[in-house]
């Protein structure tokens, strides 16, 4: 399977990442290990989580990488992965300082029971840590060779762009990465400062919610569908003249190839000269294995050009 680079590290990966969200929440520890096999054993290799991920479920903060950390244990599979985590999301400010990383890098290793993560992700922003401070935190923990990379999450290209000049100008990691809302659904955030600012900077983009909270998937064209899952309420914004628009370009473009709209939603993110690779998650073996095929979907001009304008904003 052909690999993507993320921005200039040596970190190369599969073109669709596993998004670990679920993992202790909608899918518990039995579902989340039958999908990483799956996920693996069909040559995929990134797979993206946070030290947050789990806090709103019953099995709380840090659920998410306590069960992938159980999953390498128990399947040994660790040297096939390249893992991402994220820290600073839990608190509105100062979660970016030197301590809260030291403190939370040691914590998520633990979780995830190895002793290097391969991209370690700032999940947003954190005005009130100066970015000088942050970034020789980060800096830090890559010579100790406890992170191998690092990139943002929820950042703007401004504050990339602030961030990395001071790394150039110390010597330190810079952010190779980063990790936006981005979507047929979701397109403002990144087109087009941030899409700019991965093809002239080397950044790789890995945006989440690639399915729109499921919305993208199709199964929510109603008020009467949203009930069908934990996540549909996230859904509802979308149900709109924009949204139905986007659902009848994907059920077009999806007839055309004899595939489903989940697989053209992230075929279409796949095709963008600006995106390494879109997040999906999935809570059943069956959900992956339709979402992996997207992978070797190709999407022609016409479809692109169509699933654009659908998706104008």
């Amino acid at each position: 399977m052909q690999q993507r680079q993320l921005g200039r590290s040596s970190l190369s990966i599969a073109p669709l990442v596993l998004g670990g969200n679920v993992f202790g929440w909608t899918a518990d520890a039995a579902a989340s290990f039958a999908i990483l096999d799956a996920f693996v054993d069909a040559g995929f290799n990134a797979v993206d989580t946070a030290d947050v991920y789990g806090a709103w479920a019953p099995a709380g903060f840090g659920a998410s990488e306590a069960v992938l950390g159980a999953w390498f244990k128990a399947s040994g599979k660790r040297d096939k992965v390249v893992l991402a985590t994220k820290v600073g999301w839990r608190t509105e400010s100062g979660e970016l300082n030197a301590a809260h990383i030291e403190n939370a890098v040691e914590a998520s290793l633990k979780r995830l029971q190895t002793d290097y993560i391969d991209l370690y992700q700032a999940h947003k922003d954190d005005p009130a840590t100066p970015q000088e401070e942050t970034m020789a935190a980060f800096d830090k923990l890559v010579r100790a060779g406890k992170v191998r990379a690092i990139g943002s999450s929820n950042f703007t290209a401004e504050r990339i762009r602030s961030a990395n000049a001071i790394a150039a100008a110390t010597g330190a990691a810079r952010f190779e990465t980063e990790q936006p809302h981005y979507n047929l659904m979701e397109r403002k955030v990144v087109e087009p400062a941030l899409a700019e600012l991965a093809l002239s900077d080397g950044i790789g983009l890995i945006p989440y919610f690639g399915l729109a909270a499921g919305f993208l998937t199709g199964k929510y064209r109603s008020e009467a569908d949203l009930a069908k899952s934990p996540r549909g309420a996230r859904a509802k914004a979308y149900l709109n003249a924009r949204g139905l628009s986007v659902l009848g370009a994907l059920d077009m473009v999806a007839a055309r190839h004899g595939a489903t709209p989940a697989q053209v939603a992230l075929a279409w993110q796949m095709a963008k000269p600006f995106i390494a690779a879109p997040i999906a998650s999935a809570t059943s073996v069956e959900q992956l294995i339709e979402i992996l095929a997207s992978a070797a979907l190709k999407l022609g001009d016409e479809d692109m050009a169509q699933l654009d304008q659908a998706s104008a904003f």
